[in-house]
């Protein structure tokens, strides 16, 4: 692995509870999910009481700050002692090649694998091969990085997106499962849906996924794809979900790679971190707008506001434009067109102007929403709605690449129950 672009995703030493053990309740939801409903896990401890569960080696986020947090991480570094020391006696040497149904009966298929975090930043501007989609709230990271310091496992909910059109890395081995070992086939706790898993050993597929991975991030084609961002170097991966956890990975190899020798950060364990890859172009990936609602002023001073502002910018508004958005009031409905010194999607366009309008409105607010319906009887009742155009899947890499990360609050991708469970583990010390 000499290239920044072949290491960047890569096989790992995953490890696994034996055959049979339940994936309800061995595998939980990802911390960062139900974070203002503490029941939820309440009921996902009461599932887990006295069995193998990974929920016993994560700290969910309902928890931070709260007077057991201390016990809580004491509890976990001795749960995750035990669990690599007599627990996970399966291992498999290479990747795993999952399908994970969900609500809608859509199937997800995915490849578990490392990612090397010296192929990934958060930095502002920076452009390496795995890139967030989103702004890293830096603040966010250090109750993340308490639980990584000392921490003898790791159990991914990092999501990774590949531009994969053509469907060259996962699809390919989803055609292979008759001839591969299934690792687990079961329900996931509390409505998460039905996961199946199988380990990909074999030297033929893992070169077929490193020779796919190179492709992705294949400079000739990067340019041919992204021809605005010429001379920019190619970016293979994108954060779909756990930006917040990959970002903490990276602060603490960033801390313990102070202490190691330079032969010593070319195979520590702490310099990866095991994720699941999906492709952003498969259908059971849903990516769905995210609209804005304003609160405390009313159409017409949201449209004075919106063309003085786009006055100061050279953007032109009209009926028509090279981006187009809906406003939505208790006056109707009305398409506005905006063209001009624009941000690469219309949502940064969009949310740009709220920036600006809240600035200079202090009595207006904003609240974040998902479905157009809502949206729409928000309005009914005195607010005024902005529904952002649906997203193409392509738009997702389109604003990465061009504007460095996405503006916030851009797209929504899937249910809580959809997000990607702790399953697969591995080990961080040698």
């Amino acid at each position: 692995m000499s290239n920044q672009t072949s290491r960047c995703f890569a096989p790992a030493r995953i490890l696994l509870p034996a055959p049979g053990t339940p994936l309800d309740p061995w595998a939980c939801i990802a911390v960062d999910q139900f974070t203002s409903q503490p029941e939820y896990w309440q009921k996902a401890e009461a599932l887990a009481k006295d069995k193998p569960s990974t929920l016993h080696i994560v700290l969910p986020e309902a928890y931070l700050g709260t007077d057991g947090e201390e016990a809580r991480l004491e509890s976990i570094r001795r749960t995750m002692s035990d669990y690599r020391r007599s627990l996970l006696t399966r291992v498999v040497n290479g990747f795993v090649y999952l399908e994970r149904t969900q609500m809608d009966g859509t199937v997800r298929q995915g490849l578990v694998g490392a990612v090397d975090l010296e192929a990934y930043s958060f930095e502002k501007n920076a452009t390496p091969a795995i890139r967030p989609s989103e702004n890293t709230v830096v603040e966010r990271i250090p109750p993340r990085l308490r639980v990584r310091r000392g921490a003898e496992l790791e159990t991914p909910h990092v999501m990774l997106l590949a531009d994969d059109e053509d469907c060259t890395l996962i699809e390919p081995i989803g055609r292979e499962t008759s001839r591969l070992p299934l690792l687990y086939d079961g329900e996931l706790m509390l409505g998460g849906g039905h996961l199946t898993g199988w380990a990909v050993e074999d030297p033929a597929l893992i070169a077929q996924i490193e020779q796919a991975v190179a492709g992705l991030g294949d400079p000739a084609r990067y340019a041919a794809r992204w021809p605005e961002a010429a001379g920019q170097p190619p970016m293979t991966l994108a954060v779909g979900d756990g930006n917040h956890s990959l970002a903490t990975a990276k602060a603490y190899w960033e801390e313990r790679k102070q202490t190691l020798t330079p032969a010593q950060r070319e195979t520590d364990p702490a310099r990866y971190c095991l994720v699941e890859v999906c492709n952003v172009h498969s259908p059971a990936i849903e990516i769905e707008p995210i609209h804005r609602v304003l609160f405390g002023i009313g159409e017409e001073a949201v449209l004075a506001k919106l063309q003085s502002w786009a006055d100061s910018r050279s953007i032109r508004l009209g009926d028509g434009g090279e981006q187009c958005f809906t406003l939505v009031s208790p006056e109707g409905e009305r398409t506005v067109g905006m063209s001009g010194a624009l941000e690469p999607l219309t949502v940064g366009t969009a949310e740009a102007f709220v920036g600006a309008l809240l600035a200079d409105c202090p009595d207006a607010s904003v609240d974040y929403v998902h479905g157009e319906d809502a949206v729409r009887q928000l309005a009914q009742k005195g607010a005024v709605g902005m529904l952002m155009p649906g997203l193409k899947k392509a738009d997702l890499f389109r604003g990465v690449v061009l504007g460095g990360v996405l503006p916030r609050k851009t797209f929504s991708m899937g249910h809580a129950e959809e997000k990607r469970y702790y399953n697969e583990c591995r080990s961080l010390v040698d």
